[in-house]
C-alpha cells in the first residue's frame, strides 16, 4: 500500500512538473508603457514606472502592470521584457535626435526564446513627430530606418524570420496620430501580424493608470481568445 501511494505521488509530481514546463513564455518589446523598475532586460533600459512614483500615476507595483497581469492571470511565464522608456520604433526620436541606441529595431533581436511576443510601440514615434516615410517592404537603406513606415516594415519582416513559430502581436495605443494608426494597421496586415487596437484607455500623465493597465490586459485577453 505504501509503495502504491509513493508511486501515485511520484506520478502526480511528474505531471505537475510537466505542466509547469509547458507554460508558454512571453516576451515584450516595448516603450514606457511596459516598463517597471528591476524588471527589464537589460537593466540599463530607461524606466517610467517605479515603486516610488517619479510621475503623477497610481501604478506603484509590478503586479499592476498590463503585462504582469496578463502573464500571471493566463498561466504564462515571463521570458524577457525589453522595454525602454521614450523609445521609438524608427531611429528618429524627440527633437530629431538619433535614437538608434534604443529604438525598437535596435532591440528586437534581444527577446530570448519566447513562445509569444507582444510589440507595444509607435506611441513615441507619434508624440515625437518622427518622419512617416513611404511604405517600403524590401531593400531598406540605413536612411530608411530613420523614418517610421520603413522601420516598422523592417522590424516585422525581420522578426518573422528571427522568431519562427512564435506568436507575434502588435499592440496599438489609442489617441495616436491618424497617419501612425493607418501605417501600423497596413504594415501589420502586409505581414499577417495581428494588431490589437486599444480603445479608451484610462491614463495619468499620458500613461496607463491602474485602471488603464487593467483595461489593456482585458482587451489583449479578449483579442487573443478570439484569435485562437
Amino acid at each position: 500500500m505504501k509503495k502504491t501511494f509513493t508511486i501515485i505521488i511520484a506520478l502526480l509530481f511528474g505531471v505537475g512538473v510537466g505542466l509547469a514546463q509547458t507554460r508558454k513564455a512571453v516576451s515584450i518589446l516595448g516603450d514606457s508603457y511596459s516598463t517597471f523598475e528591476n524588471y527589464l532586460q537589460p537593466d540599463t533600459n530607461a524606466v517610467w514606472y517605479f515603486r516610488i512614483p517619479k510621475n503623477i500615476n497610481d501604478v506603484v507595483s509590478v503586479g499592476q502592470t498590463w503585462w504582469y497581469k496578463f502573464i500571471s492571470e493566463n498561466g504564462y511565464k515571463l521570458c524577457v521584457n525589453n522595454s525602454f522608456s521614450g523609445a521609438t520604433i524608427c531611429n528618429t526620436g524627440y527633437d530629431k535626435k538619433d535614437y538608434s541606441d534604443r529604438s525598437f529595431i535596435t532591440r528586437m533581436n534581444n527577446l530570448g526564446c519566447p513562445d509569444v511576443i507582444f510589440i507595444f510601440g509607435g506611441t513615441n514615434d507619434s508624440w515625437a513627430g518622427a518622419p512617416i516615410g513611404e511604405y517600403k517592404y524590401e531593400n531598406w537603406t540605413k536612411e530608411d530606418l530613420y523614418t517610421f513606415r520603413p522601420a516598422m516594415a523592417y522590424m516585422l519582416d525581420h522578426m518573422k524570420y528571427r522568431y519562427p513559430n512564435v506568436e507575434i502581436y502588435f499592440i496599438l495605443n489609442c489617441d495616436l496620430k491618424s497617419e501612425i494608426n493607418e501605417s501600423v494597421k497596413n504594415i501589420c496586415n502586409h505581414y499577417s501580424i495581428p494588431c490589437i487596437e486599444l480603445t479608451d484607455i484610462d491614463k495619468q500623465s499620458g500613461h496607463p493608470s491602474i485602471k488603464g493597465m487593467q483595461q489593456i490586459n482585458e482587451q489583449i485577453k479578449s483579442f487573443t481568445e478570439k484569435a485562437q
